[in-house]
């Protein structure tokens, strides 16, 4: 119905426009809400506000003529002016029932739009550096990231979603040391595991791999290994150990040997990960590699771009860039003394890399730590010719696992956290990805695991899905009786559905694809599962009023068409979360 008001004073407009009463060039989006107050009809319009200075007449004048213009529908009862000049719709009491036959006619599409036609929209999301396993943390981001991306394909945006491999950095060869050493552990050479290495299962498990693999090929002497390095914590810098036992080990292994170990836990980490994420309904178009990045000459191109317009400048030995100037809070290292390109300038070359694919719209889903990052690659954004309101970042905050009170540690480096895949088989995927979503991104949560576990109306995700099977156990009863449902009966009997569970009902039905619309352009996934919460506490409300399968035919088939509605706008909804609809539970 809203898209049906939105097109009507669209065509007002136009008819204004042609006759001179408006200015062609004056372009202003149409938008049609619901009344707060139902005294104010059903819904309202603030266009005549928004056009009145460029039509050069008060805005309630301007709302007379743009109603005087628009044409007759037999949904509106009627239209009123208010305040200073909002257009209040008052609708016919019988147009509620068509949601019913919308729903029916274009089932999975019902909530699918195309207001993001023609505008392609890359969403990078998870990310997370190939060291380790992914944890209850990424799962976050990742549900969230997936859901974002889901309803803005459904509002009608070709969407792109994408993985950077974070697979040139120190981390990596920090985790290329660890499977080294535990490696050697395994060959019988004792080296002290140093204090910034990775020391999770995985780390023994991809070690052992290679050791079944390779044999001692890889095996030097811990003599070798250890002989003038620098002290480790606590005595020394454990990172100046850690940066020393990397050269060592570039040294003592060579440089085929060193990149097949790096290989060997890259490969395995990776794999692990998307296997991880799969499973958790997460899929991407491009696993985008750093290293690609960075071999293929990308960033020293994007330098030099930005080296050309100004933006560079040497100092102490290092190359920076003049984020100052646009914005930051201060310049960026762009590349080290030591000749070391920094994580930033990768970040700048793959975000020139995203524009020059040609996408209208860039979103990054992060970290909530990373939120000091945002201006100075925004400043790149901008040193690079193109606009930095192209680039959306999105902060999401980690999620907190909590075993009954007791706070469960999340460190990758210490390899004390719990996975996302042990997350997953302990409270099954529906739950962690509808939990996930249920707040605000950049709101602190505690996931509640005994609640997503449980069986009860105070456990969200099991609500919805239930009331879906709910209208499923009705049609298996109907087929039971040896009844048969009649549709279009039903459609024609739909103005019977005068009880006020069942007016509720449609008029939330109606609230569905501006729900998803919203959701979408505001990328807040959590007014979703809201509404998916409301509809199925009115479902249950009536199912527990009224009785379905009633002797009168027309009206059971009235009752069962709107039900059909419900359980289907349930399972769309579910569907953009990547939340199973059971038809039994």
């Amino acid at each position: 119905m809203k898209d049906q008001l939105q097109r009507l004073l669209e065509t007002a407009i136009d008819r204004l426009r042609r006759q001179g009463l408006l200015p062609e060039q004056v372009r202003v989006p149409v938008r049609v809400d619901r009344a707060r107050d139902s005294a104010h009809g059903d819904f309202a319009s603030n266009i005549a506000l928004m056009l009145a200075k460029a039509a050069g007449m008060p805005p309630k004048k301007l709302a007379e003529r743009i109603v005087a213009a628009m044409p007759k529908d037999p949904s509106v009862r009627r239209v009123e002016i208010a305040g200073p000049g909002f257009i209040n719709f008052f609708l016919d009491p019988a147009a509620q029932f068509a949601i019913v036959r919308r729903v029916l006619e274009e089932r999975e599409r019902f909530g699918h739009s195309d207001i993001g036609r023609g505008r392609r929209i890359h969403i990078e999301f998870v990310s997370a550096n190939p060291t380790g396993p992914l944890h209850v943390g990424h799962g976050r981001g990742a549900a969230y990231g997936a859901s974002v991306a889901n309803l803005l394909a459904a509002a009608g945006f070709q969407v792109h979603r994408e993985y950077y491999v974070n697979d040139a950095g120190r981390q990596m060869d920090i985790l290329t040391v660890s499977i080294w050493l535990r490696y050697l552990e395994r060959c019988g050479e004792l080296v002290p595991f140093p204090a910034s290495g990775y020391r999770g299962d995985y780390v023994r498990d991809i070690a052992a791999r290679l050791y079944r693999q390779m044999g001692d090929a890889y095996r030097r002497p811990a003599e070798s290994v250890l002989e003038g390095l620098p002290p480790d914590a606590p005595e020394g810098d454990k990172e100046r150990y850690i940066d020393a036992l990397i050269d060592r080990a570039r040294k003592l292994l060579g440089e085929q040997a060193y990149e097949a170990i790096f290989r060997t836990g890259l490969e395995a980490i990776l794999a692990d990960i998307r296997e991880d994420l799969e499973a958790f309904g997460v899929c991407y178009d491009r696993w985008f590699s750093e290293r690609d990045l960075v071999q293929s000459g990308r960033v020293e191109q994007a330098l030099a771009l930005l080296d050309r317009g100004g933006w560079l400048y040497r100092k102490e030995g290092a190359i920076w860039f003049a984020a100052g100037r646009l914005g930051d809070e201060k310049d960026r290292v762009v590349v080290r003394e030591n000749g070391q390109i920094t994580y930033f300038a990768s970040d700048i070359a793959y975000h020139l890399d995203k524009l020059e694919r040609g996408f209208d719209h860039l979103i990054d889903v992060w970290g909530a730590d990373h939120h000091g990052y945002v201006p100075r690659l925004k400043a790149a954004i901008q040193a690079l010719g193109a606009d930095p309101e192209r680039l959306e970042v999105r902060l999401v905050q980690f999620a907190v696992l909590y075993r009954g009170r007791e706070k469960v540690p999340m460190s990758t480096r210490a390899g004390e956290f719990v996975t996302l895949r042990q997350l997953r088989e302990e409270v099954g995927r529906d739950a962690a990805r509808f939990f996930y979503v249920m707040r605000k991104p950049e709101q602190h949560m505690d996931f509640d695991l005994e609640l997503a576990v449980s069986q009860s109306n105070d456990n969200p995700v099991y609500y919805v899905q239930y009331a879906h099977a709910r209208v499923c156990s009705v049609f298996r009863q109907l087929a039971e009786k040896g009844w048969q449902r009649d549709v279009a009966q039903g459609m024609d009997a739909l103005t019977r559905l005068t009880e006020p569970h069942e007016q509720a009902l449609l008029a939330t039905l109606a609230r569905y694809p501006e729900t998803v619309e919203r959701a979408a352009l505001q990328r807040e996934p959590h007014q979703l599962t809201h509404y998916l919460r409301e509809l199925a506490g009115e479902f249950h409300t009536y199912y527990n009023a009224h009785t379905f399968l009633v002797e009168d035919a027309p009206l059971r088939n009235a009752r069962l068409n709107l039900i059909d509605a419900v359980r289907q706008t349930i399972a769309n909804g579910l569907g953009l979360l990547d939340v199973s609809a059971p038809e039994s539970m």
